[in-house]
C-alpha cells in the first residue's frame, strides 16, 4: 500500500520536475537632478524560448504567460552569459532572457540575453 502511495506521488510530481521556468524581475532605478525632478525606470525581464525572430525588427519568446512580441529598436543588445555581443542570428528554441523598460505595447527592449 505505502508503496503504490509513494509511486502515485512521484508519477505526480515528475512533470513538474521537467517544466520550463519563466519569471519576472523588476529593477529599479531613481535618479534625482538637483533641481529635484525625480526620474523612475524600471527595468523588467522576461525569460523564455524563442519562437520568432526578426533582426532589428521583432523577437516572440514564449514563456509561462504565453508568447510575448517585443519590438527590437537599433540600442537592442544581443548579448551572450560573458556579456558578448552575439553576432549570429538567434534560433528558434533558445533560451533568453529579454530585458525591457515599459508595458504593454510601450514595451522597449534593452537587451536580450542569450542563455544557451
Amino acid at each position: 500500500m505505502k508503496k503504490s502511495i509513494l509511486t502515485m506521488a512521484c508519477a505526480m510530481i515528475a512533470p513538474l520536475a521537467f517544466a520550463q521556468t519563466s519569471s519576472t524581475t523588476t529593477e529599479q532605478t531613481t535618479t534625482t537632478n538637483p533641481a529635484t525632478t525625480t526620474t523612475e525606470t524600471t527595468t523588467t525581464y522576461s525569460a523564455g524560448t524563442v519562437t520568432t525572430y526578426e533582426p532589428g525588427k521583432t523577437i516572440v519568446v514564449k514563456s509561462e504567460q504565453g508568447p510575448v512580441s517585443f519590438a527590437l529598436g537599433t540600442a537592442a543588445r544581443i548579448v551572450d552569459g560573458a556579456g558578448r555581443i552575439v553576432t549570429a542570428p538567434l534560433r528558434s528554441g533558445q533560451k533568453v532572457k529579454v530585458y525591457y523598460t515599459g508595458a504593454g505595447e510601450k514595451r522597449v527592449v534593452e537587451r536580450v540575453l542569450v542563455e544557451d
